[in-house]
């Protein structure tokens, strides 16, 4: 399983709705729940956030490389935790 690294705000609409995705898929597969993903709110942890290369939220990290930067859909969200799976 490779980490997985969130970056994110609290008040971002596209945040909150990735966040909501991740729970859901969890629910709705249960091979997902093993998954540990570290969360980084930016606004709370700027120090964290400046060593990464990224200009939207949400963006995830899997491996310590970018996979997604930007608004999302729920499909590519579970594509993103699957991959981290392989």
């Amino acid at each position: 399983m490779k980490p997985i690294t969130l970056f994110y705000q609290a008040r971002c609409p596209f945040c909150k709705r990735a966040l909501k995705y991740i729970d859901e898929l969890k629910e709705e597969h249960p091979e997902l729940r093993m998954l540990s993903i570290e969360m980084i709110e930016e606004t709370q942890q700027p120090d964290v956030a400046d060593r990464y290369d990224y200009y939207y939220v949400p963006t995830f990290y899997i491996d310590g490389v970018k996979a997604h930067e930007g608004g999302i859909y729920k499909n590519e969200v579970e594509a993103l935790l699957r991959q981290a799976m392989e």
